[in-house]
């Protein structure tokens, strides 16, 4: 597909195994990426400086997206140097594991608000100008197990926290189509180099998945082609708990 030098692109968690393949891949869809980091900002400028070399602009945004402040001054950094954003990608997304009985009140306001709050109010900040377009792509990077109602007794606040991620896409997908705006969640499952073959037993035959697995459903949901799918949550996890 042609790149659309006039589209911005901005990926949360962007520093990360998918969050960089998920950037690295928008570069077929936008002729500006953003890039969010938080602590990494080495491997930031080396996904800029990557992207830059294949001739797409690229930036990168410092912000803690643990506290809403955090997400609007993301929001206003990359307004002021682009103008606005026509895809979003909510890749940032702490996880903890541990039993559910010693995880405290404040590991689960911290995984909400990281996991959910934050998609919410860059959601919120860029829904008026996609509207003004009648053009928008949202992608929320979800759990696989999220909307099942199963007991998760090591990951149970980050499960909760990503079921709610869900009614929030399919919430605004819902309410922002008649925008030409679409809000779709993709949702991995083992992938190599990420948090989940860790609770896993090594012994399951399901292979496992890349971050450009998932990267090329993003890179999908953020097409024209996909103008027709919106509050689908798209699950990239092979056979795996088939």
């Amino acid at each position: 597909m042609k790149n659309d030098k006039g589209k911005v692109a901005l990926v949360t968690g962007g520093t990360g195994s998918l969050g960089r393949a998920i950037a690295l891949k928008l570069t077929e869809r936008a002729g500006r990426v953003g890039i969010h980091y938080f602590h990494d900002r080495k491997e930031a400028l080396a996904i800029k400086e990557k992207i830059e070399g294949w001739g797409t602009e690229a930036s990168v945004f410092k912000a803690d997206l643990s506290s809403p402040a955090g997400a609007k001054r993301l929001m206003q950094m990359v307004k002021e140097k682009w103008g606005g954003v026509d895809i979003l990608v909510n890749n940032f997304g702490p996880f903890l594991e541990q039993p559910w009985e010693k995880t405290s009140a404040e590991d689960w306001l911290y995984l909400f608000q990281s996991n959910v709050l934050a998609s919410f109010e860059l959601i919120k900040a860029v829904v008026p100008g996609m509207k003004a377009r009648k053009w928008g792509r949202i992608i929320n990077i979800g759990f696989h197990r999220a909307g099942q109602i199963v007991a998760f007794p090591n990951i149970m606040p980050y499960a909760a926290a990503k079921t709610s991620l869900l009614l929030l896409t399919r919430t605004a997908a819902l309410t922002l189509s008649r925008y030409g705006i679409t809000v779709n969640m993709v949702s991995p499952g083992l992938i190599e180099g990420g948090w989940l073959p860790r609770l896993v037993d090594s012994s399951s035959s399901a292979p496992m998945g890349k971050a450009e697995d998932v990267a090329e459903a993003v890179n999908f949901l953020a097409s024209e082609e996909a103008s027709a799918i919106s509050g689908t949550n798209l699950i990239v996890a092979g056979t795996w708990k088939l």
